[in-house]
């Protein structure tokens, strides 16, 4: 499995709210069909109010977010300083 960032920005009638989200797929599309799954179901966005920005494919060094990082890379590993 490899670790996509996905960038982009919500936009709605009165408000664009810029989001970066990590996630796990095994291809980009799903990782934005990832996040359109989870951006609908918890802000109430529909597809067309979401804007993708860039997608990326991310090293296990460079993922920001905790959770995964620990998922990836392995619990012993996360604390370490190379």
């Amino acid at each position: 499995m490899k670790v996509f960032r996905v960038i982009g920005e919500i936009r709605k009638p009165n408000l664009e709210t810029p989001f970066k989200k990590e996630v796990v797929a095994t291809k980009r599309e799903h990782a934005v069909e990832n996040v359109y799954a989870e951006l609908g179901s918890r802000h109430r966005v529909k597809r067309f109010q979401i804007k993708i920005l860039k997608v990326e494919e991310v090293s296990p060094e460079d993922i920001e977010n905790p959770m995964l990082k620990k998922l990836v890379v392995g619990e012993e590993k996360v604390g370490e300083q190379s």
